[in-house]
């Protein structure tokens, strides 16, 4: 059975892909990537890493006074189970009117609607 994912709020979700993308970091160096993209303060910043840590959704190693983050879950099934939490709240777990949705509101190029067909004919066939 799978390890249960921790919940990350909207908040924790930028912080935690700050890791996922350049991880390991000191908070200082998260603060420093975060600074062009968010209006937080760095104790802003560190206090959602002390969340994230308390959650176990990011480990750290100390380097003689200073800790270092990195991401203690996985991208890909935090992607995973938040988009079927928002399924199941948005849609009542429906995928096709999500799916639905998402494609009228997209602009997509024609490789991109060449990728879904293709992905929705390897669904087809199982």
């Amino acid at each position: 059975m799978r390890k249960k994912l921790p919940k990350i709020a909207e908040s924790e979700w930028r912080v935690v892909q700050v890791l996922w993308q350049h991880g390991p970091l000191t908070a200082n160096e998260m603060v420093e990537k975060l600074a062009g993209e968010v209006t937080w303060k760095p104790r802003t910043v560190k206090t959602l890493i002390g969340r994230l840590v308390k959650k176990g959704a990011v480990g750290f190693t100390t380097e003689g006074n200073r800790y270092r983050y990195t991401a203690a879950v996985c991208e890909s099934e935090c992607v995973h189970q938040e988009t079927r939490s928002f399924v199941r709240r948005v849609y009542q777990g429906a995928m096709k009117p999500a799916l639905a949705a998402f494609l009228e509101d997209a602009d997509l190029s024609p490789d991109e609607i060449r990728e879904l067909q293709a992905i929705l004919e390897q669904k087809r066939r199982g």
